[in-house]
């Protein structure tokens, strides 16, 4: 007897596989080719200096730097918050967890511009941070404060999902056993939370990557400072040195790719041995 044709809604395999890949390849990899075509126009040598002049791995180290610290902060914090959006409930819940989404909408400019007035010598927060000796404003911390404020609902948003389907049984069985707060969360709750947790932490960390229109504003640009990578990009594109612009673009680019290489492999192991990719 013939195996039974199993009915799909979409076209078949080759034609939808074909469309993927012409869309992929119009929408991300051409642009990516042109990128690494432009600066093969450079020689090693000319290559070598731009990427490694000293203003621009001061911008490499701040800009990395934190995103992956705002990144993990945001992991720490935007549990906590779908937690308590989950578990309890409390009065403006709601308005709450329609304000987890506000950077979504905010236009980058507006972000920046808000934090700066917010966090500046004479702003709300800023004229009592600055007489206990904490400058936010124009300095690298404004960039750590900016990175955090648009990088949250990304963790907040893959997390709350996971928690809603979670079920208490789960703590409660844990709690008959004996076991502690601690270990319930360690043992029962973490593990599966962790692949959602490490794929919200790295849509944060690659969005504060290429983070510029909140950034610019509170970083203050000052060079060796607070000169994040995507401002040296919009500066050599702006003297018209498109290939020193697309030869900092290159390197940023395969940082960014290998560190989003190494956390999806991180992800796919946790699944991996919490059964969670089944």
């Amino acid at each position: 007897m013939a195996a039974a044709k199993t009915f799909r809604v979409l076209p078949g395999f080759n034609l939808t596989l074909g469309y993927t890949l012409a869309y992929l390849s119009l929408i991300v990899l051409v642009p990516l080719a042109a990128v690494f075509l432009k600066t093969f126009t450079l020689s090693f040598a000319e290559f070598w200096s731009v990427v490694t002049a000293p203003r621009v791995l001061a911008s490499y180290k701040l800009s990395f730097g934190m995103s992956l610290l705002a990144a993990t902060i945001n992991a720490v914090f935007g549990l906590m918050l779908a937690w308590a959006l989950v578990r309890y409930s409390f009065p403006g819940k709601k308005l709450i967890d329609a304000l987890v989404d506000l950077p979504f909408a905010l236009p980058t400019a507006v972000a920046g511009i808000a934090l700066t007035a917010l966090y500046a010598k004479n702003g709300w927060l800023g004229q009592v941070l600055e007489p206990l000796g904490i400058q936010v404003a124009f300095k690298p911390l404004g960039v750590l404060v900016a990175l955090v404020f648009i990088g949250l609902p990304f963790v907040v948003r893959t997390v709350q999902p996971i928690l809603e389907d979670l079920d208490t049984e789960l703590e409660e069985a844990a709690a008959s056993l004996g076991a502690q707060r601690w270990q319930t969360f360690r043992h029962v709750i973490l593990p599966i939370l962790l692949p959602a947790l490490m794929t919200g932490f790295a849509l944060a960390f690659a969005r504060a990557v290429g983070e510029y229109g909140s950034v610019i504003f509170i970083a203050g640009n000052i060079p060796m400072v607070s000169e994040i990578t995507p401002l040296m990009i919009i500066t050599k594109l702006e003297q018209y040195d498109y290939t020193g612009a697309t030869a900092i673009a290159t390197v940023m680019l395969l940082i960014s790719f290998t560190l989003l290489l190494v956390i999806n492999g991180l992800q796919a192991w946790t699944a991996k041995r919490t059964g969670r990719d089944r």
